[in-house]
């Protein structure tokens, strides 16, 4: 599922499966389709 965030003025779309933001919420929601949520291949 994906989340909603306010930070610095900005709405932001999180991964709840990986923590990962987006600033589109159909790219978030595209993402969480494919997340592999056990190891991030990315760095926060």
């Amino acid at each position: 599922m994906v989340t909603q965030v306010e930070r610095d003025d900005t709405t932001w779309h999180t991964c709840e499966a990986c923590g990962l933001m987006f600033d589109i919420e159909d790219e978030a929601k595209e993402h969480e389709k494919r997340c592999n949520s056990d190891e991030p291949n990315y760095i926060q």
